[in-house]
């Protein structure tokens, strides 16, 4: 299951996705992040679908990655849908005991399963395609505006940089740590689920001595570089817009608009 986890990690290359500017990949996102949950029905729902979809062609990401990122939350997924499906008013279809199905709640479950699908899929195209000191360095363009109201722009984004950086580094201690507890007895997948959770407390403890440790050595590297902050300091690669980031923007905002347009159609 550790191994399905692709969140923070970074596919290279040369596509039409992978050259866009990274604050135009982070507005993008909030666009279709906003297209999603403005999305009504079907209609709607299809339309960011196939934008998802020629998005994930142009980027060349393997289907199986997809399928990875998803993985790890089919439950939450199915638990959604399960409770909309229930638990949605309308005229029941079919009822069995306290359980009522009914057409509005069927709805309800399936729109559901494919907003969250999409919009884990999409966040995690940006990862996917994006370096994570590229998007630091996006995000703090983006929010350098607030530094005129003191708010810590650079040390917010750094923290977000070495949060995704850590996070495969973390998920491959952690199957280490449980490859070496199985070789020694340890038994994961037998029992009900709280005897599964009892089993796991061995890993925390010397996963949080790995953290700490990897910690005090980022941090003792940093020093050494002479990192005190980010004031007075310059980038060896300036971001900047292309004509590729505008054509971005403008299907950006075609997607959205045509969103809006097809909700107060209640499509």
């Amino acid at each position: 299951m550790l191994k399905d986890v692709t969140l923070g990690q970074f596919f290279p290359g040369n596509t039409p996705i992978h050259r866009l500017d990274p604050r135009t990949k982070l507005l993008f996102v909030v666009a279709y992040i906003t297209a999603l949950f403005l999305a009504k029905w079907f209609v709607s729902y299809g339309v960011v679908l196939a934008f998802l979809l020629t998005v994930i062609a142009l980027s060349r990401i393997s289907p199986k990655v997809i399928a990875r990122s998803v993985k790890p939350l089919l439950f939450i997924i199915l638990l959604t849908a399960f409770l909309n499906l229930f638990y949605t008013p309308g005229e029941p279809i079919l009822q069995v005991w306290i359980f009522r199905v009914s057409k509005e709640g069927i709805v309800s479950a399936v729109l559901m399963m494919l907003r969250i699908t999409m919009l884990v899929v999409g966040t995690f195209m940006l990862t996917y395609t994006t370096s994570p000191i590229a998007l630091t360095d996006g995000l703090e363009s983006l929010l350098s505006p607030l530094k005129r109201l003191h708010f810590p722009v650079h040390e917010l984004s750094m923290m977000m940089c070495i949060a995704l950086r850590f996070i495969p580094t973390l998920i491959e201690e952690t199957d280490k740590i449980m490859a070496a507890q199985k070789a020694r007895g340890a038994d994961f997948e037998s029992g009900n689920l709280i005897r599964r959770a009892k089993a796991l407390i061995p890993i925390l403890v010397p996963l949080f001595i790995t953290a700490f440790r990897r910690a005090d050595e980022l941090a003792t590297a940093m020093e050494a570089r002479c990192y005190h902050g980010g004031d007075g300091r310059t980038k060896m690669n300036v971001l900047r817009f292309h004509r590729c980031d505008g054509a971005a923007a403008v299907v950006g905002m075609a997607l959205l608009t045509a969103v809006i347009v097809l909700r107060r159609f209640g499509l």
